[in-house]
């Protein structure tokens, strides 16, 4: 019997926690390294809906649909992970746009309902703006990205992994062509392979081995209540304001699913934020400013993953991504996979890093 894998996952976000829970849990001898607590640095700060909504080509809507089928088997497998499919009301584009959109995804599968301001009401009763027209998709729903990746982390140290929080990848190490480790502010740690999943810090790690990650990362601000009583059942993505209610009570809110852009002053910024959420809010008199958070979001430059090897450089493995709360099952599952077998799930196929070799332009998804 041949010796177990040692994989090394650099990053303890969403996305190398899924990735280092299925390693660990088809065998491999994992250790997870992130200069980070777990958690991870732009996990925290997400919005953390799932979906497979806006904008997005046929080919990126069906991996998106299959990662939510994996939160469903991911939850079963791991009951603690913290994940509510509460369901989205949409109308964040003009109506001639949300029936274009509707009519589209409908035809692909995806379970949206069309609404008017009665059927918006019945489903989000405490807004106290309402549309003539929105969309509800019953099967969209969010996991708590803290919770959710410290229950992967912990459920993989349970099978064996390690997790070196606090600890910072300076260097890949290479031998003859391959990546054989990682230098660490810990010292050096040897792997047959290693997984950048570091989100943001992604390419000046990649660097090291001479290989260019084109992402870009634009902040995001995100606006907490205090806990309060429950005003909202489901995530509202409306034309001013996407707002959700979390699993603890608190309401957050940004601009969009990412978070509102901070601008120079993001405490105003914040402020600002938090007022229009408590005036568009039936019995929000006494909701109040907790914190905000800005996020850093890792965004490839053609908007979609990159997930795979790196090409001419054997031994790693690469998986950065924006809405990493809903790709994490699919790409931890595709992932491991790939690592341990060799087999590249046909998914994955549009998502090498070696597209952008091809000059791709840019498209927009979420």
């Amino acid at each position: 019997m041949s010796a177990a894998k040692q994989v090394i996952v650099v990053g303890a976000g969403i996305i190398g926690a899924s990735i280092a829970w299925h390693l660990a849990k088809a065998g491999a001898k994992v250790t997870v390294v992130a200069d980070s607590s777990a958690g991870g640095v732009a996990t925290p700060n997400s919005f953390a809906w799932i979906n497979a909504s806006w904008g997005n080509p046929e080919p990126y809507f069906r991996l998106r649909t299959r990662s939510m089928v994996e939160w469903t088997r991911l939850a079963q497998d791991l009951p603690g992970v913290p994940l509510a499919w509460c369901g989205g009301l949409c109308w964040d584009l003009p109506p001639a746009e949300l029936e274009a959109y509707a009519s589209r995804h409908s035809s692909w599968g995806y379970g949206i309902e069309r609404v008017d301001r009665a059927g918006a009401a019945r489903i989000e009763p405490n807004l106290a703006e309402l549309p003539e027209f929105a969309l509800h998709v019953p099967g969209e729903g969010v996991a708590e990205p803290v919770a959710a990746t410290q229950a992967l982390l912990a459920d993989a140290e349970r099978r064996g992994a390690r997790v070196m929080a606090g600890t910072a990848v300076t260097a890949l190490v290479q031998a003859n062509g391959r990546v054989s480790g990682v230098d660490t502010s810990g010292g050096r740690i040897a792997a047959d392979e290693v997984v950048i999943a570091a989100g943001a810090g992604a390419p000046a790690i990649a660097a090291t081995a001479g290989i260019d990650l084109p992402i870009k990362t634009p902040p995001g601000l995100i606006v907490h209540s205090r806990p309060y009583e429950k005003l909202l059942n489901g995530l509202v993505i409306g034309d001013r304001l996407h707002m959700r209610q979390t699993a603890e009570g608190r309401i957050i809110a940004g601009s969009d699913f990412g978070g509102a852009d901070p601008g120079m002053d993001a405490e105003a910024t914040a402020r600002e934020l938090f007022a229009a959420m408590k005036g568009v809010l039936r019995g929000a008199d006494g909701l109040e400013l907790d914190f905000h958070t800005v996020g850093y979001r890792p965004t490839p430059i053609d908007g979609f993953p990159i997930i795979g090897r790196a090409e001419g450089v054997s031994g790693l493995y690469v998986a950065v991504m924006h809405s990493g709360i809903t790709l994490a099952p699919a790409v931890g599952l595709f992932a491991t996979r790939e690592i341990l077998d060799g087999a590249r799930e046909p998914l994955l196929e549009p998502y090498g890093l070696g597209r952008f070799a091809q000059q791709l332009p840019s498209v927009y998804c979420v």
